[in-house]
């Protein structure tokens, strides 16, 4: 009777050691998603607290006289004569007469700087599309200058030394003036989705990058889901099983975790060197991306592939089909769905890569919209590298801004792919 209760006894403390070890696991296990979430928590908040404010722009309005002996001496209104006209000095000249006692080169120079170059843009913009306001007044707002922006957005502390910020009290003094008169307002900046990068903060835009993405994925997707997809059939269904498949299918195993700039240096050896493609354009990114997702999208498509049920092509073959027949007329169809999830998630992978791209040459500066897949470009990732390097205060607002940008499309992508898998998805 003794030793009975001495095994229970032992039993029961092996069972409590059992469940305390299982607690624990269960303990770290909850703490591990706890701190992963407050990670992701922190870099969202990091991100956004300093991006937001990208999406503002600071105006600023003045009159501005359009004198028609700065503009149009001769009268002709000739197109090209009111394309290159002084509006930089029509600029100046309005901010000299609202600050009339400025004086000094220095100072002069100081006030200038409060609004951004793109003023003179502006003007000729109004004074192409309407040459009878030459010799008139108007009125517009225009863009301030990065450090206004800065400013007005109280990201400088107006009561520091002004020897710590790149804005002196002088041209504090001369913001405030405009504010007082209702003259300063902050507004969406349409200007960063619809112009390309530029070297003044706050005229840099994102259009440019964002059309080399996309001229960027077209490309890779044209390239490797069609590949991909085929060579996921013939490997699984038609490839004969012997040692040169096995190595095969071990290397498109392993390319999948090679270092995405490997396959960056592959692209500049054989794309640039040997055949001689253009430098930073979005078809040799495409190329070198669509390298990188092929082993993703292929063993997505076998995976897929192998999930489908054998009876439903035992049926097709049973009634006459033939295997190919079998293959494309009844297991890919339900084998999409899967092919798709990975080729999405694949994608996305691309569209969030810099390395192989670095090694293109598509870190380039390059200001203009590209129409084809052969201009020079950039895309999201590498302009967000781009302006991380910047040195002036206004491009960190511009670069978390970007950020936000391309974890929306990523975001967008891998929430298109579980949509899709719901969707399309069949039970057995």
């Amino acid at each position: 009777m003794t030793e009975l209760k001495e095994s229970m006894q032992k039993a029961q403390a092996r069972l409590k050691k059992r469940h305390a070890a299982e607690t624990r696991f269960k303990m770290l296990g909850a703490g591990a998603l706890i701190f992963a979430f407050l990670c992701v928590l922190m870099l969202f908040s990091s991100i956004i607290s300093n991006g937001y404010t990208g999406f503002q722009q600071t105006y600023v309005k003045l009159e501005f006289y359009l004198d028609e002996d700065v503009i149009d001496p001769e009268g002709a209104r000739e197109l090209k004569t009111l394309q290159f006209a002084n509006y930089a000095g029509v600029v100046k000249q309005s901010l000299r007469t609202k600050f009339a006692d400025v004086k000094g080169r220095r100072d002069k120079r100081k006030l200038y700087g409060l609004i951004s170059s793109s003023a003179g843009y502006a003007l000729r913009d109004l004074v192409v599309a309407d040459p009878s306001l030459i010799g008139t007044k108007q009125t517009v707002w225009v863009m301030a200058s990065d450090e206004v922006d800065m400013l007005v957005k109280n990201v400088f502390d107006r009561n520091e030394d002004e020897s710590t910020r790149p804005i002196t009290d002088k041209e504090i003094a001369w913001v405030e003036v405009l504010e007082k008169e209702g003259r300063v307002e902050k507004r969406f900046n349409t200007n960063f989705f619809s112009a390309g990068d530029s070297r003044e903060p706050e005229q840099a835009g994102i259009k440019g990058a964002l059309v080399g993405s996309a001229l960027t994925m077209l490309v890779t997707l044209g390239l490797s889901f069609p590949l991909g997809v085929m060579a996921a059939i013939y490997l699984e269904e038609f490839a004969p099983k012997n040692k040169f498949t096995d190595l095969v299918e071990v290397n498109i195993n392993n390319l999948a975790a090679v270092p995405s700039i490997v396959f960056g240096l592959l692209g500049l050896a054989i794309f640039l060197n040997v055949f001689g493609m253009p430098r930073s354009a979005p078809v040799a990114g495409g190329m070198v991306l669509a390298l990188m997702t092929l082993p993703t999208i292929i063993i997505a498509a076998r995976a897929a592939l192998k999930s489908i049920p054998p009876s439903i092509m035992e049926a097709a073959i049973g009634v006459g089909a033939s295997k190919m027949q079998a293959v494309f007329h009844h297991q890919l169809p339900l084998a999409l769905p899967g092919i798709l999830t990975g080729t999405i998630i694949g994608m996305a992978q691309a569209l969030g890569e810099t390395a192989p791209l670095l090694m293109i040459g598509m870190v380039a500066f390059i200001a203009d919209v590209p129409g084809t897949p052969f201009d020079p470009a950039t895309v999201l990732p590498v302009q967000v590298y781009l302006w991380a390097d910047s040195p002036e205060r206004a491009f960190v607002e511009k670069t978390s801004a970007a950020i936000m940008v391309l974890l929306a499309f990523l975001i967008t992508m891998n929430a298109l792919a579980v949509l899709l898998r719901k969707k399309l998805e069949r039970r057995w």
